[in-house]
């Protein structure tokens, strides 16, 4: 269990067909600083590929985080989201807000209650992701995509990424949250990663807007990376995790 005598634990949840595997190089340098860090890797993916079922969906994901926070008793957490993360952190949030001192979107989605990861897709790609779960995962699984879809590059990382990159299933995309409200009354970072020309990797819609409404509480960082920085921009993305821990957490809203 955390005390406040010891530096913030962080909590380091993976995008979709990820696993805490993708953290892997982060976490090193984060426990290198003497923090404590988890990097739970959800139902059916990554090493718990071997369970995935039609059944997993949001929800089962959204449970298994809950759990890593109960069973480990865990408090004064860094929670940080990383892509399709940011439905499972958020959902969770309404259930560990407590034990949570701040929240940290690395190039994640921002949902809002009731929401799915496919109301948050651009015009024109819930139709090809449908497509592609109909034709090459039996209706049930969205298949595994190169690493390039994710901006890797370095043959090196590629080389360590696509082998670890699992099918997820379906019901993670069609299944809504329900009430999503604690996350956003945390001290909040949101990690915008751009290329070389500005361009981000994700809808950046939600995190430019909360920058530009005067909440302290928020503060939007951008980086020159890939979607997948953990794994590109290793030391980056280290070292703004552990500046967002020092922030100052005491305007947290209850």
């Amino acid at each position: 269990m955390n005390t406040t005598s010891k530096k913030p634990t962080f909590v380091l949840v993976h995008g979709g067909r990820h696993g805490g595997w993708s953290w892997q190089r982060v976490a090193d340098r984060l426990r290198a600083e003497g923090h404590g860090v988890y990097a739970p890797t959800l139902t059916g993916l990554g090493d718990r590929a071997h369970l995935a079922s039609r059944e997993v969906g949001l929800d089962t994901h959204v449970k298994d985080l809950v759990a890593v926070f109960e069973f480990e008793d865990l408090t004064d957490v860094v929670l940080v989201m990383h892509s399709y993360g940011g439905m499972v952190g958020s959902g969770a949030m309404e259930v560990i807000g407590d034990r949570v001192r701040s929240v940290v979107f690395l190039d994640a989605v921002m949902p809002r209650s009731g929401e799915s990861v496919l109301d948050l897709q651009p015009p024109g790609r819930e139709e090809r992701i449908r497509g592609t779960v109909e034709r090459e995962g039996d209706g049930w699984l969205v298949p595994a995509s190169d690493a390039s879809y994710w901006g890797i590059t370095d043959p090196d990382d590629l080389a360590w990424v696509n082998p670890r990159i699992t099918a997820q299933p379906f019901k993670t995309y069609t299944d809504r949250l329900g009430e999503v409200r604690r996350v956003w009354e945390k001290p909040t970072v949101f990690i915008l990663c751009q290329n070389a020309d500005g361009v981000a990797h994700i809808d950046s819609a939600r995190a430019l807007e909360r920058s530009h409404s005067g909440d302290s509480n928020f503060e939007l960082w951008t980086l020159v990376a890939s979607h997948d920085a953990m794994v590109t921009h290793t030391e980056d993305v280290a070292g703004m995790l552990l500046a967002a821990a020092e922030r100052e957490v005491s305007a947290v809203v209850h």
